[in-house]
């Protein structure tokens, strides 16, 4: 798609804001209030755009790995986050890391995720992680982005195609928030009830 990005329509997020600093700040200074649970509340939050793109092929799968150093990351294999060229030529990701989701942030009566807290959107994980790594697989190419503290660092990078789509998020979450816990069988259980088009596997490799 080579247009304006004035032009695009926004149905989860404002093409047009790249960052929203006062947003990413606003989650900063409240960590309490949007990762209630901690760290696996992070993770809750991408694996919600996991089952939203699994529910809309009908089914889909994602894998949640634990680290060594503390990050985590989860996999899908959807369709990767919406990349588009802009009228400049330049290759244009929806803004979901910086900026908020227009669905869930600013409603009181919103999804509840399987902690019992509001779903808010993918912007919560960037802006309460050390860094983040997001990488994108889709059919039209691939590209990986650095954020700190959902700030990006680097540009939109392009990565070798592997025929495969999909994203791949990795974060390490601020050491404020008490370390992840690996999800119990009643977790998995609720996970299961929320998402049921999403099959979801944990890899816990800390102790590797």
């Amino acid at each position: 798609m080579d247009v304006s990005k004035g032009s695009w329509v926004n149905t989860t997020h404002d093409w047009s804001t790249a960052v929203d600093f006062d947003h990413l700040a606003h989650i900063r200074q409240s960590p309490e209030n949007f990762a209630h649970s901690g760290p696996w509340h992070l993770v809750l939050e991408v694996l919600a755009y996991a089952a939203d793109e699994a529910s809309s092929r009908g089914g889909g799968s994602c894998l949640v790995t634990l680290y060594p150093d503390g990050s985590l990351s989860v996999a899908d294999d959807g369709r990767g986050t919406d990349t588009r060229m802009d009228e400049h030529g330049q290759i244009v990701k929806k803004p979901v890391m910086a900026s908020k989701d227009l669905r869930f942030f600013d409603f009181a009566d919103t999804e509840l995720l399987p902690d019992g807290r509001p779903r808010r959107g993918m912007s919560v994980v960037a802006a309460l992680s050390e860094w983040l790594v997001h990488t994108n697989r889709r059919l039209n190419g691939a590209w990986i982005q650095r954020y700190e503290h959902g700030v990006p660092v680097t540009d939109l990078e392009p990565v070798e195609a592997d025929g495969t789509t999909g994203t791949l998020v990795r974060f390490r979450p601020d050491e404020t928030l008490r370390s992840v816990r690996v999800s119990t069988e009643g977790q998995l259980k609720r996970m299961a009830m929320t998402w049921p088009n999403l099959d979801i596997q944990i890899e816990d490799r800390r102790n590797a």
